[in-house]
């Protein structure tokens, strides 16, 4: 919680956090002094309750002990209250030191000397001053009125508009009462810094100045407030979700909060788990609160002395925990008198001398807890007795005279011998769990019994008990079976389990002599495998299975369930299986992960004639038998084959699919998805496949990236929006065509490296009246005169490497106004001469981002020559007819401008008169023969110089530049210096392997250019 401080308000406050189920609460005690309109001091405590919810922000305070004396009494107490106050704290100190302990607790007297002023404090008026600058007298006298008359009868009042302001330098006296409580053994309790920080609050500001207000005499700060005085049904509701600490502290801030945080409702429950608490301590709190109905002293010193006091003196005592001590046999005798005692707990201790007999007898006890326990033998006589836990205790004999008990825990009680095991079940008729894990002496003739004498057992834990093999062992009413690690459990054990026909959970982990499990339970719900590595088969079959748990079962080859309960079946990394039947009506997810052997035979159970009608998911990963994958199958939405390598077919009539993986099916060469509902395929991870038929309704993106030797491919896509093609070297024009007329609404198609696409199979492109990205980069085109005339809205054009493309390709472009709303034009590593692209880019002035990195036609770059015309870029000369079109076009778009690796440009001259005012990035990285760069780019953000190691002359007006890479580069310090002096925004400087420049002007440079954050000086030095 975050104590905002403001004018008006307490300076300290100790918060603590409440949690509700729709709110938080966060209480704040405040202390300080408050200033009426006469600017009289008035003491009191303040407290305040924040209520915070998603949408209300409440604040409480109760005004309960709120005081207004006299103003004479008030200045002859002034000087007093400081000194006061630090004695009274130093008198805590001592007491709270003399106690001994570190037990959590509170003292509910009130000291003598205060006497008085508590009882000046319970009789005054409680004042409300409104410093709200032209409010009336009479208006005060009202408020005070309704305060006085709310605070006698302590109903909810709600006071707004609150404007308090505080003098800390001088206050009255106060009653004062001590808390204490503290945790293990700190030398400092929370009274001590409670009463400091109560002190502290009263002595003033540091700077001995006071908080007066402004000239009219309001404070600085107005408040609105909710004040709410809070009731004792309200306060009695929010103290009983606060822990004893809590309560503890909620004490300190008034009578009336005192008195609410000790009734006893509250400490109901004594619990000092682990504290330091002494006899005298404990005896206290026993008679201040004698109807506690739960204690807890479980790790406390004198365990044994606490629980005697308790077992004595709280009569209505139900609840005891205790342990971690010696426990005396008197204390089991005590136990007979505490005639409303329903549970005990005892917990790592030694009864009596850890060599005799312990005996408890109660007529009422229903629950009784001896775990991790030091004793020879045990003796219980306790006619309601309903639960009994012996587990981990460390005796030889256990004689119960319990008859209606009915759940038993003698788990790992080693010392325990067979026919010990045996007497104290078969004494408890009613027995309905038993748990003897662990205790290796049980046999299959103690079982036996069990199973005679106790016919309504329902939970039976027998685990690692290597000498039972349920041979001859009747439990008809057993539920629950648990049998982990059992080495005598065999087949021949299952057909005594199979007469158990109510059981639903059974587990058989780790037996490893099991070869085979064949049940026929109709109420069988779960059942659990793992670790059987002898195990070879499953044969299951109940209506009301949910849960089947198999792993690591090597031998495992065959499975057969018949369940209409099951929805989700897991057998991953069974190597071994070969065989699979499934009836299961409900089955719904299916995961064979890692089944290596795994048949064809697989997909008859997962289809419609199988015996999984409702299957939506199935993963087949890894699955290295299958060669030929066919489901037809009405349900199934998730497929995933990731791994099988061998798989070459593959067909799909799913109409509910939406979703397939096929990562690693690298040898598929047929695939047929007719129809499926996939919204999306990727199939560029099958380079052998040749032919593709996909039937896809509401397909939107389709990727062939990769496919080479596709021939064949029927795509009846009608949404899809973005396909990919890239590499598909056997692609054919009517392939394209035929897929242009059932794909009409593609946006992006991408054919890249794909030679066998001709015109023919480009003229098919007007089909596409929403295509605007169209990537035919690496192609043996010669003409582009199809493009113009069907892709009309084409915005994003890629020719990378198209070598066949002659000078006048392009022509329509600048002369007939071709693709008009065209942006972005890539013709990297082209071999296009240079009048070529001086015409492309003297009238295309509605490019945005233009790409021609390699092209070694590519001359200076100077705009700035008086035998270029504006609108020339490149230094090629245009036209005089065409001189005044070309001037009008004004601005141009141009934002990204590549020239990567283009071996003659010499120099690069951008002026104002250019009207670049567009350009963002310019990168001429790796121009291997540039000497000078001379920019003046209003927006110009980035500019990328690397490896030009001819650079000699860098002049630059770019007030926009943020990052500049000069790496590589042969410039001295001084042209570097001079030319980031123009540059007031740059924040990234890269000079990294500048033979001509040393780390040590890093400084340099910082002063010229302050704005830069990141200089980059070596391969393995940055400087930030």
């Amino acid at each position: 919680m975050k104590t905002v401080k403001q004018r008006g308000t307490p300076n300290k406050a100790v918060s603590f956090f409440l949690s509700f189920p729709d709110c938080v609460l966060s209480f704040q005690f405040f202390f300080s002094i408050f200033a009426g309109t006469h600017q009289r001091p008035l003491l009191c405590k303040a407290r305040k309750l924040t209520i915070e919810t998603e949408d209300v922000c409440m604040r409480i305070w109760c005004f309960h002990c709120f005081t207004d004396d006299e103003e004479q009494e008030e200045n002859r107490n002034r000087g007093g209250v400081s000194h006061r106050l630090k004695k009274q704290s130093a008198m805590d100190d001592n007491n709270n030191n003399n106690k001994g302990g570190d037990f959590v607790g509170f003292d509910l007297n009130e000291r003598e000397e205060n006497g008085a002023e508590l009882e000046r404090v319970r009789s005054s008026e409680i004042r409300l001053h409104q410093l709200v600058q032209g409010e009336s007298t009479s208006n005060e006298d009202c408020t005070m009125e309704e305060a006085d008359h709310d605070s006698y009868h302590k109903r909810a009042k709600v006071y707004s508009g609150l404007a308090v302001s505080s003098d800390a330098g001088n206050s009255g006296s106060s009653v004062e009462r001590s808390v204490s409580f503290g945790v293990a053994s700190s030398p400092r309790t929370d009274t001590d810094m409670f009463c400091q920080n109560f002190i502290l609050n009263y002595t003033g500001r540091k700077d001995g100045k006071r908080d007066d207000g402004d000239d009219n005499g309001s404070s600085d700060a107005e408040d609105f407030e909710v004040h709410i005085d809070l009731t004792d049904d309200l306060l009695h509701m929010v103290f009983s979700f606060l822990s004893h600490i809590d309560l503890c502290r909620s004490a300190m801030v008034c009578r009336q909060w005192r008195v609410a945080s000790a009734h006893e409702d509250f400490w109901k429950v004594l619990n000092f788990e682990n504290m330091r608490i002494s006899i005298e301590q404990f005896e206290d709190m026993c008679h201040r609160y004698p109807n506690a109905t739960e204690v807890n002293v479980y790790g406390a010193p004198a365990v044994n002395a606490l629980a005697m006091k308790a077992a004595t003196t709280l009569r209505n005592l139900e609840v005891l925990i205790i342990g971690k001590g010696h426990i005396s046999e008197n204390f089991f005798q005590a136990l007979e008198e505490c005639n409303m005692l329903r549970s005990v707990t005892v917990n790592e201790a030694i009864l009596g001398n850890g060599a005799q007999e312990i005996n408890l007898s109660h007529d009422r006890l229903r629950e009784l807890k001896i775990t991790k326990c030091r004793v020879m033998r045990l003796s219980l006589r306790c006619p309601q007795l309903r639960s009994l836990s012996l587990k981990r205790s460390n005796m030889s004999q256990a004689m119960l005279n319990c008859p209606l008990l009915q759940l038993l825990d003698i788990a790992s009680c080693h010392k325990l011998l067979d026919a010990a095991i045996r007497s104290a079940a078969i004494s408890c008729p009613q027995l309905e769990s038993l748990d003897v894990s662990n205790c290796s002496c049980v046999s299959d003739e103690t079982l036996r019994e069990i199973a005679q004498a106790c016919a309504g057992l329902h939970v039976l834990n027998a685990s690692y008990c290597p000498n039972i093999s349920l041979e001859s062992v009747h439990l008809p009413m057993l539920t629950v079976l648990k049998l982990h690690s059992c080495e005598g459990i065999t087949s021949a054990s299952m057909t005594w389990i199979a007469n158990s026909h109510a059981l639903e959970v059974l587990e058989l982990d780790n037996c490893n002599l099991l070869t085979s499990v064949a049940l026929h339970l109709s109420r069988l719900q779960s059942i659990s495998l793992v670790h059987c590595r002898k195990f070879t088969e499953l044969n299951l079959q109940s209506t009301m299975l949910s849960s089947i748990t198999i792993s690591n079962c090597p031998a495992l080859r065959r499975i057969t369930i018949a369940s209409n309960s099951l929805r989700r079946l897991a057998l991953q990394k069974q190597e071994n299986l070969t065989t699979l039947v499934l009836h299961c009506q409900s089955l719904q997810e299916v995961d064979l992960s890692d089944c290596e052997s795994l048949s064809n035979t697989v997909c008859e159970i997962f289809s419609d004639d199988g015996g999984c009608p409702m299957l939506k998911s199935l993963i087949l990963d890894n699955c290295e038998s299958l060669t030929e994958v066919r489901f037809c199958n009405s349900s199934l939405a998730t497929l995933s084959l990731v791994g099988c390598r061998a798989v070459t077919s593959l067909e799909l009539k799913c109409p509910r699919i939406e979703e397939i993986c096929l990562d690693g099916c690298d040898h598929l060469e047929t695939a047929l998805f007719q129809p499926v509902a996939l919204r999306s395929l990727n199939l560029g991870i099958c380079p052998k496949l040749s032919v593709l038929n996909i039937e896809a309704p509401y397909m939107v993106s389709l990727e062939l990236k990769g496919c080479g030797v596709l021939s064949e491919a029927s795509i009846i896509c009608p949404l899809l929006t973005s396909l990919d093609a890239s590499f598909c070297g056997q692609l054919t024009d009517d392939c394209l065509s035929a897929t242009t007329a059932s794909c009409p609404l593609i946006e992006s198609l991408v054919l890249m490296s794909c030679p066998s696409i001709g015109s023919d199979g480009l003229s098919s492109l007007n089909g596409l009246p929403n295509l605007t990205v169209l990537d035919l980069s690496y192609t043996f085109l010669m003409n582009l005169e199809p493009i113009f005339k069907s892709c009309i809205q084409l915005k994003v054009l890629k020719l990378q490497a198209c070598k066949y493309l002659t000078d006048s390709s392009l022509e329509p472009l600048y002369k007939e106004g071709a693709l008009p709303a065209l942006e972005e034009l890539d013709l990297s590593y082209g071999t296009l001469c240079q009048t070529a692209i001086d015409d492309l880019l003297a009238y295309c002035t509605h490019l945005t981002h233009l790409s021609l990195n390699g092209c070694v036609n590519m001359h200076d770059l100077d705009w700035g020559s008086t035998n270029v015309q504006l609108f020339d870029y490149f230094g090629g000369y245009s036209s005089s007819e065409n001189t005044q079109e070309a001037a009008e076009t004004a601005n141009r778009l141009l934002q990204n401008l590549n020239c990567v690796g283009c071996p003659n440009i010499r120099k690069v001259l951008i002026p104002p008169a250019a009207r670049f005012y567009h350009l963002s990035s310019l990168n001429l990285s790796l121009s291997v023969n540039l000497k000078e760069v001379n920019l003046a780019c209003s927006n110009l953000v980035l500019l990328n110089l690397s490896n030009c190691c001819s650079l000699e002359v860098l002049k630059l007006k770019c007030p926009r530049l943020a990052s500049l890479f000069l790496q590589s580069c042969n410039m001295d310090e001084a042209g570097v210096e001079a030319a980031i002096s123009g540059c007031c925004s740059l924040e990234t400087l890269d000079l990294r392997f500048c033979p001509k420049i040393s780390s040590v002007s890093m400084g340099r440079f910082r002063t010229v250019c302050p704005s830069l954050k990141r200089v980059f000086s070596s391969p393995n030095l940055l400087q930030d």
